[in-house]
């Protein structure tokens, strides 16, 4: 049973924990009746999603930021070349100066999540002045007493 844990879950325990997050945020968003609590969930489901993607863009302990310098471009050919054969280049003693694909962290989900995050605090701000529109019309936020006002309306207003 040891060996399972440390084989199967302890390598993904972060994404384990936004499965759970996004899970508590998804049943707080689907089963509550308040709708602040409602807000609440899609707030913990959105982190979660966030985190996610964040993390899958992390490549691990010796990635590098993917940044190409102008002197990389004009000595990587000859620095890479005198690297096979064993020599050192001219420069660069030895260093390799270009960042193999699979040795850098991707930019692409962090610069995605930040438009995420922004479009979620939107959300968030215009959902909000939205209930507090609804507190004022129907001096409650639960949504089965709100959808009851409206129904108890409609039928007491005649057909047109």
């Amino acid at each position: 049973m040891l060996e399972f844990i440390q084989d199967n879950i302890q390598p993904y325990f972060n994404y384990w924990v936004y499965v759970i997050l996004m899970m508590i945020g998804l049943w707080a968003t689907i089963a509550k009746n308040n709708l602040i609590k409602k807000l609440i969930g899609m707030s913990i489901f959105q982190t979660a999603i966030i985190l996610f993607y964040v993390s899958v863009g992390v490549k691990g302990e010796g990635s590098k930021i993917p940044i190409v310098n102008p002197y990389t471009e004009a000595k990587s050919a000859e620095v890479v070349g005198a690297d096979q054969h064993g020599e050192h280049g001219a420069k660069g003693g030895g260093e390799k100066y270009i960042v193999e694909p699979d040795n850098y962290a991707n930019p692409l989900p962090h610069v995605l999540m930040l438009t995420a995050i922004v479009v979620g605090v939107a959300t968030l701000g215009v959902a909000l002045a939205v209930v507090q529109m609804l507190f004022k019309e129907f001096g409650t936020l639960e949504e089965d007493e709100i959808l009851a006002q409206i129904k108890n309306a409609d039928s007491a207003s005649p057909d047109v």
